[in-house]
């Protein structure tokens, strides 16, 4: 586990969860902090602008760091919150970049409402949190990153047997089981074009893309969470939250 991935897990269990939000935010950011949750504003002080109100309008706070992963610079953090006794429930999905000491520069996330009804009947946080550190992780993003290219940009559903198991695991609240679950979607209105792939990081069987799907109008910042196994993807999460107009953004915006 290296310094960036623990900085993150502090950052998150002892500022948020725990209420101490400018200790640390002092101790874990860097020389730099910049924000792109649209709701926040940039730098520290901007951190702490949001979070230590978040913190006095939610004093029952109960946050999981479901799954977590590292890449190099590059953290993954995929969380559930339970704010004062079920009152909100959220699925936070989360990308810091951190610098040679691991302390965190900069940060994007996908915030979207937990939700217990999904058309899989998988839990949409749920599922395998373990990673297999013995699992090829360049051939994970290899594989990863050809599926977005050829299936979700290109529009290639004809070759999803190449690239997705036929009994993958489906935690989207919006997919239906399997396979033939996912190609249902896919040519669905609701999936729309996914127009840019971001960036894309893994670690042993898990990786991770964040891009920009346009669908109904509106541009959707997600994170798909892939898990792959004998070179098909076999299970999946996503994230997704709607971009709100440019006025509305705390600082230069999701990307």
């Amino acid at each position: 586990m290296g310094p960036g991935l623990q900085n993150v897990r502090r950052l998150y269990l002892e500022g948020i969860a725990g209420g101490n939000a400018r200790d640390a935010v002092y101790r874990y950011t860097g020389h730099r902090y910049t924000q792109h949750s649209t709701g926040v504003g940039d730098g520290r002080e901007g951190f702490l602008a949001f979070f230590e109100p978040f913190v006095e309008r939610n004093p029952k706070r109960v946050i999981e760091i479901v799954r977590i992963l590292e890449d190099g610079p590059w953290v993954f953090c995929n969380a559930y919150q339970s704010l004062n006794n079920g009152a909100a429930e959220w699925v936070t999905m989360d990308m810091f970049y951190t610098d040679p000491d691991g302390l965190i520069l900069e940060h994007w996330d996908t915030i979207a409402p937990y939700t217990a009804s999904t058309q899989s009947g998988e839990d949409m946080v749920r599922g395998t949190s373990e990673i297999d550190l013995h699992s090829d992780t360049a051939a994970s993003k290899a594989l990863v990153l050809e599926y977005t290219k050829q299936v979700l940009q290109e529009g290639g559903r004809d070759k999803l047997d190449q690239f997705v198991s036929e009994d993958i695991t489906q935690h989207s609240p919006e997919i239906g089981a399997g396979r033939a679950g996912l190609a249902a979607w896919l040519a669905s209105e609701a999936a729309g074009s996914y127009e840019m792939l971001f960036h894309l990081i893994g670690q042993g069987d898990f990786v991770v893309t964040y891009g920009k799907r346009h669908a109904h109008g509106q541009d959707v910042a997600v994170f798909d969470v892939y898990r792959v196994a004998d070179n098909r993807i076999v299970e999946h999460w996503n994230n997704a939250e709607t971009i709100g107009p440019r006025e509305t953004w705390g600082n230069s915006g999701k990307f």
